[in-house]
């Protein structure tokens, strides 16, 4: 074997080790130090009520067999640059499409509460509230035909702005003025059947 050729496979053996160790590197799990550095300053935005687990069971209370009242949500880990919070809640499963039960909106950023019972007025819990599918202001609690029960969605929106939008206003125009605005959102189901 010639000296040139010898040292050709010396480099070649080289490469093919550095290559090796630089795929192995690529491909294990990051260190304490990436992880650290990659979640630093970030926490989950989640949505939570003290009246019901997400997935589960509205109590009655809340619905239009009983008080009809809000029931209280906290929220936590929203976004630094959060400027205020929409909260619409909505039910995919009425026989006649979506059914909007709640809008509010222009929630102060420093607001990590509705409290239970918000009052059904135009101006509520620092923010303002808009029309639900019944045509009424604040919250209309559930309220489905006898039969499967629903799914009822609270969605929550950590905005970089306040929308601005007058009291009353409904879920389409809420959205409209959220478009390009959402840093955010946090969502917590229940379900009711009668």
């Amino acid at each position: 074997m010639t000296p040139n050729r010898s040292s050709r496979i010396t480099e070649a053996v080289a490469l093919a080790g550095l290559i090796l160790l630089f795929a192995c590197r690529s491909s294990s799990a990051p260190t304490a130090a990436d992880q650290a550095m990659k979640g630093a300053g970030t926490m989950a935005f989640t949505l939570q009520s003290s009246a019901f687990q997400n997935g589960g069971s509205i109590p009655k209370k809340f619905t239009c067999e009983a008080a009809d009242v809000s029931p209280e949500l906290t929220w936590s880990g929203a976004p630094e640059k959060t400027q205020s919070f929409a909260l619409i809640a909505d039910d995919p499963d009425a026989p006649m499409g979506t059914w909007v039960h709640w809008v509010i909106y222009d929630l102060p950023a420093n607001t990590a509460k509705l409290p239970e019972g918000v009052p059904n007025q135009e101006q509520a819990a620092s923010g303002a509230q808009g029309k639900n599918s019944s045509g009424k202001i604040g919250y209309g609690g559930p309220c489905p035909p006898p039969g499967k029960p629903h799914r009822y969605f609270f969605k929550l929106y950590a905005l970089d702005s306040k929308l601005n939008l007058k009291p009353g206003a409904r879920k389409p125009e809420v959205e409209a003025a959220m478009k390009g605005h959402v840093l955010a959102q946090a969502e917590l189901m229940g379900k009711y059947g009668r």
